[in-house]
């Protein structure tokens, strides 16, 4: 019965699914062949390579917002990419477009984030000639660090979601820029909630205008934004929400910006995360021994390009462990 269930789920694709979606039997393929599964779709493959891959563990342990938050609601880059998921799945199975493809793309998207978020992100852009960015360390994870080197061997329909769902390029397929929408819609609506928690802003801080529009509440925004994405993109070859509503969403960012995203009450430690990962990098770049007798990395592209993939692979906790480790001295032990 098994040798029959991948096909059956194929042709139920060509039947059930958009003309615009990206079915799994059309997929362009991995870049090692492999011989197809006789129960999963190759991007139903590709989703459980991601979820049961080390880098996707690690996610619970990495900033989403606020460092190493000690409340237990705040979000974690994990909780981010499942509310990422969840949203993009919606979309998605609205517009009958993939819903396998589209789980894989936003449960892999932010696998090559660095510990702290976007400070850590910043902080090794200074150190890297070229500068970092995670979406492209996200496929980097994928393709070369994951199983020792061998990577994961994914679809190029999933890498190529991984590497477009943050700026530039828009992906191949739908799929993929539906993950695009998906992650704006659920980080700008979690950091308000975790904002709200932490007593940085609270909900009549939020601009009058925007929440008439969009309502007073997370699930009313969210509902709201993704109800536009779907009314607005039925026919169209491309994904966004209405004119309205994308402004609307323009001014609500830019409003997270100058109260949340540099408000010094939430951001205030991210200079020493910062001022931590560039020592941290100049101290491994210059012993690549470490590098590959502690973490096996090769080193064959350099020093700094392996310090680079240790660093970014870190949790939070794990990189103020190794920094404590080799920067701040120990008190006096009688052995």
């Amino acid at each position: 019965m098994s040798g029959c269930i991948r096909s059956r789920t194929e042709e139920f694709e060509k039947i059930a699914l958009s003309a615009a979606a990206c079915h799994s039997a059309d997929t362009a393929g991995r870049a090692v062949r492999e011989e197809p599964d006789d129960m999963r779709t190759e991007f139903q493959r590709d989703r459980d390579r991601i979820i049961h891959c080390k880098s996707f563990r690690r996610l619970k342990h990495k900033t989403q917002v606020f460092l190493s938050p000690e409340g237990d609601h705040y979000r974690t880059r994990l909780t981010h990419t499942l509310e990422v998921a969840q949203i993009a799945r919606t979309i998605s199975r609205a517009l009958m477009l993939n819903e396998d493809l589209t789980e894989a793309i936003s449960l892999g998207h932010d696998l090559g984030h660095t510990p702290f978020g976007h400070a850590g992100e910043r902080a090794l852009s200074t150190c890297i000639e070229g500068g970092f960015r995670h979406y492209e360390q996200s496929v980097r994870v994928v393709d070369k660090l994951e199983k020792n080197g061998a990577g994961l061997n994914l679809t190029y329909e999933v890498r190529n979601g991984i590497l477009c769902h943050t700026a530039g390029t828009e992906a191949d397929t739908l799929e993929g820029r539906v993950v695009r929408i998906a992650d704006k819609i659920a980080y700008i609506n979690h950091d308000i909630d975790d904002a709200e928690r932490a007593g940085v802003i609270c909900e009549d801080n939020i601009p009058l205008g925007i929440r008439r529009h969009f309502g007073n509440s997370l699930s009313e925004r969210v509902d709201h934004m993704v109800r536009s994405v779907v009314a607005n993109s039925v026919e169209a070859d491309t994904v966004a929400m209405d004119r309205l509503s994308a402004e609307a969403f323009g001014e609500l960012h830019d409003f997270m910006m100058r109260r949340v995203y540099t408000n010094p009450k939430a951001k205030g430690e991210e200079g020493k995360a910062e001022d931590m990962i560039r020592t941290l990098f100049a101290y491994f770049k210059e012993r690549p021994d470490e590098l590959q007798a502690e973490l096996g990395l090769f080193i064959s592209e350099g020093a700094d390009r392996a310090a680079c993939d240790m660093i970014a692979g870190m949790t939070d906790h794990f990189a103020v462990k190794v920094y404590t480790e080799k920067f701040i001295p120990l008190g006096w032990k009688n052995f």
